[in-house]
């Protein structure tokens, strides 16, 4: 098994901290893993992605140009990476702040109003945890419990106020589809 995601957004949408966590979950179950972040020219509201690979083999090189998922939380990120994506891949994006239905030949996407449904659930600050939530079910590539788990391993120092939002993000992710 070898998963290759890339994950996008602009920045202060959590894309770093959703990456750090799928691959905390996947080291968590004994898979290798690389993480790879990239940062745009600003912090908050820039671009900002990241490469996670997970693999139950050695990986060689944290690099990916051919993504087997894309899960994007904009549109301008959806635009620059959709075109990437392997045929037979997967994207997910948030349908929330699209203009536009999305269709690739090839490729399946998953249009998931997260930041509505991160809304709804208090915060849309945690539309990243709806989106990686509905990856995780979509793919099992690392369970939902383990991720869930990480949680207080990633976001140490008493948060339980956050801990218990992202918690509660991460299933109204896995409730869709």
């Amino acid at each position: 098994m070898r998963e290759e995601i890339i994950m996008a957004g602009s920045g202060g949408q959590g894309i770093m901290f959703a990456g750090t966590l799928l691959a905390h979950a996947a080291m968590e179950q004994g898979l290798n893993v690389t993480y790879f972040p990239s940062y745009g020219a600003e912090m908050r509201g820039g671009t900002a992605n990241c490469t996670v690979i997970i693999s139950d083999e050695k990986i060689g090189s944290p690099v990916v140009r051919n993504p087997s998922t894309l899960l994007a939380m904009n549109e301008d990120s959806l635009d620059r990476f959709a075109s990437s994506v392997k045929r037979s891949g997967l994207i997910v994006v948030n349908s929330s702040l699209l203009k536009k239905k999305v269709t690739i030949d090839g490729v399946e996407v998953l249009e998931i109003p997260a930041t509505e449904l991160a809304e709804g659930i208090g915060d849309s600050k945690v539309a990243n945890m709806v989106i990686l939530g509905a990856y995780i079910k979509r793919t099992n590539v690392v369970s939902l419990e383990t991720t869930v788990e990480s949680l207080r391993k990633v976001l140490s120092g008493g948060k339980e106020d956050l801990i218990r939002l992202n918690r509660e993000a991460l299933r109204k992710g896995e409730e869709c589809r």
